[in-house]
């Protein structure tokens, strides 16, 4: 299970985030403990006003549990993990609030502590938190006999396409997969030696080198759209530059932006945008389905809700009757026997109890799988969408190798008219 956690304010936007409807199918909100407010909005409300008694900004602690893709996870291992962290990070006792989501058939949670100490007025010290989430994470993996990333086995190996928001919006803006970029240019840079052959290998994949307005190296799309080298890479820019050389050498964005308008084919925009237009059908198609699902899935959770409820009432008040009334309650309380009947009842209304929360789980186990399985046909589609958007681009550079190709006899001619050697025969 990867924890990720961080320190921050701003309660009433992560409130407004965690409970957002359109990022997540469904949305529980799981436990809150020690605020008056029942809701996530007045309960980040009156941590804030806690905070306001001391200087702390960052008065919230949030921490994400996402568990393997693949892995049917209960609440109890969520519950046991929040637990464990907790106590790890010095945040037991603190106000706190879990909220469940559930997106493309899998379940995460997120849990967020005031770092406030009511008491002392003070913030709880975070120290090293992210050491002891990794420490905390890769036991849960070996606890559980997940299947383990490779970078917590080996810390080296850590994937290096960590997207920044700024990133990850651009890509999304252009329907373009992020991961896409970063492997190009990833790529690219492993098999080249400098500039040239940088620049000659992003050209195969469909992108250009260019000169950025702050004299670096930048990437250059088809669409046009400017991408960072050293922030791809995930290197600093000296790092860059000392393989690269002095990207004044090369064209400007605009320049590079011209040869590009150049050089594309309208056949290939055409062809990319039916694959897009048709990729957009597949995916409206995939959310009408999805959308149907979660209500059919909502509907049977208020269902199941609803007659566990009517059934909860019902041996409620079977087991009342059990219970003795006037002179014989009197008298089974002198002999001890309310004591034992009024235990019992407690026994069968904790197992009704777990019951219940048997029958509600397996329901949503069944409905995750059913989401997978959905989820699972539309990545194949987006990941053939990918490869078709990919093998495009590639066409693209055979039809520029192309032109060159027909261009080179003119230059040759032209060159050897004005060779001056000639004039010296």
């Amino acid at each position: 299970m990867i924890l990720q956690a961080s320190q921050r304010g701003g309660g009433q936007n992560l409130a407004a985030h965690l409970m957002r409807g359109d990022d997540n199918e469904h949305i529980e909100l799981h436990e809150i403990r020690g605020f008056v407010s029942d809701d996530l909005h007045g309960a980040f409300k009156e941590a804030y006003a806690v905070s306001k008694g001391t200087k702390c900004k960052q008065y919230l602690f949030s921490l994400s549990l996402n568990p393997p893709p693949d892995e049917d996870v209960p609440i109890e291992v969520f519950e046991q993990t929040i637990a464990k962290a907790e106590e790890r990070l010095g945040l037991g006792g603190q106000p706190r609030a879990v909220v469940f989501h559930e997106k493309e058939g899998r379940r995460h949670a997120h849990c967020v502590w005031s770092r406030i100490d009511a008491e002392t007025m003070t913030a709880k010290q975070m120290s090293f938190f992210k050491m002891k989430l990794f420490d905390l994470s890769r036991e849960l993996y070996l606890e559980h006999d997940w299947r383990m990333p490779r970078g917590f086995v080996d810390k080296s190996l850590r994937n290096p396409r960590n997207f920044t928001l700024s990133e990850w919006q651009q890509a999304k803006r252009n329907g373009q997969d992020p991961r896409e970029l970063k492997t190009a240019v990833q790529d690219a840079w492993a098999v080249s030696d400098n500039c040239n052959t940088f620049e000659h290998a992003l050209q195969e994949r469909g992108y250009w080198l260019a000169r950025g307005d702050r004299r670096a190296h930048v990437v250059v799309d088809y669409q046009g759209e400017v991408h960072s080298v050293p922030r791809a890479l995930g290197k600093k820019a000296k790092e860059v530059r000392a393989k690269l050389g002095d990207p004044a050498q090369l064209h400007s964005v605009e320049e590079t932006k011209r040869t590009i308008a150049a050089t594309m084919t309208p056949l290939m925009k055409k062809h990319i945008d039916h694959s897009r237009m048709m990729f957009e059908r597949r995916k409206a198609h995939f959310d009408e389905k999805r959308l149907k699902m979660r209500d059919e899935h909502m509907a049977q959770r208020r269902d199941i809700s609803s007659k566990q409820r009517e059934r909860k009432e019902r041996e409620s008040t079977e087991r009342a009757k059990k219970l003795p009334k006037g002179l014989r309650r009197l008298w089974s309380r002198i002999t001890g026997q309310y004591k034992k009947l009024k235990k019992t009842n407690e026994l069968d209304a904790n197992e009704c109890a777990l019951r219940d929360k048997r029958e509600r789980d397996e329901l949503v186990a069944v409905q995750l799988e059913r989401r997978r399985e959905l989820q699972s046909v539309f990545a194949m589609h987006r990941k053939q969408h990918s490869e078709t958007l990919l093998e495009l681009r590639q066409d693209m550079v055979r039809f520029r190798a192309l032109e060159r190709e027909a261009n080179a006899p003119k230059v040759k001619r032209r060159l050897r008219r004005r060779d001056p050697s000639r004039d010296l025969n």
